[in-house]
């Protein structure tokens, strides 16, 4: 796509917070529904995601390995019904009843299955496919970070970011987002002290892999020549503000002259794209609103598989909502057979 083309005004957002500005009503109809069969539909999304994996993973200390697909779906139980380990167990009783699960663990197993490195690299891979389903209606992302903090007393993320001294007593979640239905497509989790501009490259690129990105936005931490030439490259007009220090000089960089031009001649436009963004922070307040803004466990490992756990819990949510709302069709196969791994 030429970058800054004009393009024909986009269809508004029906949701339950702009109904009143649309054309038509706001489907209340399939809201309902969604929100009150949310619950099933998440289990069954889950249960159908874990079958696809394959294989045990070893949890270390002397303990037998378990199947991915079990641990993950216990996991993510507690994560999204957010009770104690022992609580749980009532519900993965149900759960068996129902075959979600073959058998149900100790309490102490569903804790001692964070500590697992191998659970890693398959929840980042069943949340990237969990948004594929969405790349039929998703072609605009955002980026953003926040932070979860390692106690439940901390300050938010909200008020501590500012306070660099403390970042050390948070994790980091990187996020890209489809600001249509807020499903994240990619995140990277890192330590509260790790910069956010250095990841936008891998985000974009793993997010552009499977899906049509047209336009991506991100605030000043982003803003970088490389950022910017890399985002046309890949065919994805970048709407980054700029800071009042920014000079037009290139560099090398063509992406950069073009999109400081368009900032200073056309600001009321760009920022028109810009303030897309707002729906990355309104991802963020979903996620932390429902799953929690704090880390339960202790272990670096068990905490970056628990902010996981709540991304794809997230994802999850989403997809309730979307297939009332968008009427999209889920076939998690089918996806994964046309999925480009990382």
């Amino acid at each position: 796509m030429k970058i800054y083309e004009k393009e024909p005004e986009p269809q508004k957002r029906l949701d339950e917070f702009a109904y009143f500005e649309a054309d038509e009503p706001f489907n209340w109809r399939a809201y309902n529904n969604s929100q009150t069969r949310e619950k099933i539909i998440v289990l069954n999304l889950l249960k159908e995601l874990c079958n696809i994996l394959e294989g045990n993973a070893y949890l270390g200390k002397g303990r037998y390995s378990q199947p991915v697909a079990h641990m993950i779906f216990c996991m993510c139980l507690k994560v999204y019904s957010g009770t104690s380990s022992r609580r749980i167990i009532s519900d993965l009783e149900l759960c068996r009843s129902k075959n979600f699960i073959d058998k149900v663990p100790h309490f102490n197993s569903v804790l001692n299955y964070f500590d697992s490195r191998t659970i890693t690299k398959h929840l980042k891979y069943l949340i990237e496919l969990s948004a594929l389903p969405l790349a039929q209606i998703e072609d605009k992302f955002a980026i953003d970070s926040t932070g979860f903090s390692e106690r439940r007393y901390m300050e938010r993320w909200s008020f501590a970011r500012q306070k660099y001294s403390m970042h050390q007593q948070y994790k980091k979640a990187h996020c890209i987002y489809g600001v249509y239905s807020n499903i994240i497509s990619q995140t990277i989790i890192t330590d509260g002290k790790e910069a956010d501009s250095p990841r936008f490259i891998e985000l974009l690129q793993n997010t552009a892999d499977n899906f049509n990105v047209k336009e991506i936005m991100a605030d000043m931490a982003y803003n970088s020549r490389e950022n910017a030439q890399f985002a046309e490259e890949l065919g994805a007009t970048p709407y980054i503000p700029f800071k009042k220090n920014a000079v037009e000089k290139a560099r090398g960089a063509p992406a950069w002259n073009k999109m400081y031009k368009y900032f200073k001649d056309n600001r009321a436009e760009f920022m028109s794209h810009y303030h897309l963004r707002s729906n990355a922070e309104s991802g963020f307040f979903m996620l932390k609103q429902r799953f929690g803004d704090f880390l339960f466990l202790k272990e670096s490992t068990s905490q970056t598989n628990e902010i996981l756990c709540k991304i794809l819990c997230h994802n999850l949510c989403v997809l309730a909502q979307e297939l009332y709302l968008s009427s999209i069709e889920i076939n998690f196969r089918s996806c994964a057979s046309t999925m480009i791994a990382h």
